[in-house]
């Protein structure tokens, strides 16, 4: 796909991060766009951002982890936009926690939005992406669907089992007009981990992984993360060019290309190489945490807790 302007996208978790920002580049390249999100106030903040550029904008309030709801949303969409030429399966959520803590439920809710939510998605709009002359299937995976860490069970879970979905997909739209790409992003300044549920442990005597050597709240580690990673602008862009380029597997961030590396190297062992990754890219992020100029300002930013 060479370029976005006068397609029609449609963007899933746009009122935050990275799905905000996807959005927001896409109209400023002269691209429609339907958005949607299960928060209604920082979904209405994005497409205030979208009425800067003169393209045709909806928002829809959609739980990704609702099938029910997806038919409901591809339905509006198209009696809306008339036809969709990109899908950005971008929306997810997390829980920090053991395995062997999460109750059945959270479990479940999380696999609902995170996969379920990108195969029902696919199911819905590829018949109709697959009739369009140039089109493009995005779906969002993560590093995580790479590597592992403790406490993150059920996020590995989806994300490897996003990248397998898709990317055998690739192969069977090979040859064809659709595009098909999986997403890794590395550390990317989202709210993904700040407002992710954390349950502890039943057992009094475990303590939560230290954090590069620092005990620290989870609600700490997620502001540290929010606030010290590559900006979501930067990330939509990277994401952009890759769809450009016809990447099948887009790498977001040098730290999302040196994990990949690393257990291409340590199979077994490749958190050992973390600290040489993620320490540098700390400093890194210092640059890559501004903003991308002459984009609208968020109506609204994130306030952390004191």
């Amino acid at each position: 796909m060479d370029n976005f302007a006068n397609k029609v996208a449609v963007v899933t978790g746009a009122g935050s991060g990275m799905g905000r920002y996807i959005a927001v580049l896409l109209a400023k390249m002269g691209c429609n766009v339907a958005i949607c999100d299960v928060n209604e106030e920082t979904l209405a903040d994005t497409h205030a951002m979208l009425r800067h550029y003169n393209v045709a904008t909806s928002r829809h309030i959609v739980d990704i982890g609702d099938k029910g709801a997806i038919d409901e949303f591809y339905e509006t969409v198209i009696n809306q936009h008339e036809h969709v030429d990109l899908v950005f399966n971008n929306a997810g959520i997390t829980i920090m926690s053991e395995f062997a803590d999460m109750p059945e439920n959270e479990w479940d809710r999380v696999m609902d939005v995170n996969f379920h939510g990108v195969i029902n998605m696919t199911r819905k709009f590829l018949p109709h992406l697959q009739s369009r002359p140039d089109a493009a299937l995005v779906n969002t995976s993560s590093i995580f669907g790479m590597v592992a860490v403790p406490t993150q069970s059920v996020y590995h879970a989806t994300k490897f089992a996003v990248r397998g979905f898709t990317e055998s997909l690739v192969k069977e739209m090979r040859g064809s007009k659709l595009q098909v790409h999986c997403v890794h992003p590395g550390h990317v300044g989202t709210n993904i981990a700040a407002s992710a549920k954390q349950i502890e442990s039943n057992d009094a005597g475990d303590k939560k992984p230290a954090f590069f050597g620092r005990d620290i709240s989870w609600e700490q580690q997620g502001e540290l993360f929010r606030d010290n990673g590559m900006h979501p602008s930067r990330a939509a862009e990277i994401i952009l060019n890759g769809v450009r380029k016809k990447k099948s597997r887009i790498f977001v961030g040098w730290d999302a290309k040196l994990i990949d590396l690393a257990q291409r190297l340590l199979p077994r062992h490749y958190d050992k190489l973390f600290p040489l990754i993620f320490i540098p890219m700390l400093l890194v992020n210092r640059v890559l945490k501004k903003p991308l100029t002459e984009l609208p300002q968020e109506p609204r930013k994130p306030q952390s807790k004191p």
